[in-house]
């Protein structure tokens, strides 16, 4: 168990946008918003970086879950190795802390652990985007509707280390936040 929890966490060191960023020459740290996820490397690289980083990134918390339900474990103890795959995405120890922002981990891992409270996730996704017309208050919103529905299905026992890893990802994304706020109050 531990050794899986320890192997989950730099599972989440293996940053996407990092080796894509090498591979096309471009040191992703240097540009723009200097975050190692699929937005950025979007948003320096193209369309196809943001994909391929996007995948890359839900895939390793993918297969997080998937090597703790091949191991036996029980849900708690994959929810924490879920739980340390973002964590390694977050504060990659070889990149001395400066990973990425974890949504896209955060949905691999998510879509494995709880497919059913990720499909609530999504649906509010979609509900709320044509609506608020920001990804990154969408976002909130939709983390705010899988807390509830953790609370609401009683398995916050069992899933707390995703909470927690919602309230890591938000403190990431706080200038994000911020900024999408002040835009979106500021036409009001």
């Amino acid at each position: 168990m531990v050794i899986y929890w320890i192997a989950s966490y730099f599972i989440g060191n293996l940053l996407t946008a990092w080796w894509i960023g090498k591979w096309k020459g471009i040191d992703l740290r240097k540009e723009r918003s200097g975050n190692l996820g699929a937005r950025n490397a979007g948003a320096v690289i193209g369309k196809t970086a943001f994909v391929l980083t996007f995948l890359g990134d839900a895939a390793k918390g993918a297969l997080v879950v998937g090597l703790g339900h091949y191991g036996g474990f029980n849900e708690w103890v994959i929810a924490i190795g879920g739980l340390l795959v973002i964590c390694g995405h977050l504060f990659p120890l070889w990149l001395k802390g400066r990973g990425g922002k974890g949504i896209a981990t955060f949905i691999g891992v998510s879509l494995l652990t709880t497919p059913s409270l990720f499909l609530v996730m999504f649906l509010v996704f979609g509900t709320f985007f044509p609506i608020l017309k920001s990804a990154t208050l969408t976002m909130l919103t939709s983390f705010s509707a899988f807390i509830i529905a953790v609370s609401l299905t009683g398995q916050l026992s069992v899933l707390w280390p995703l909470i927690l890893a919602i309230i890591l990802i938000l403190i990431k994304h706080q200038n994000d936040l911020r900024e999408s706020f002040e835009k979106r109050f500021a036409k009001l």
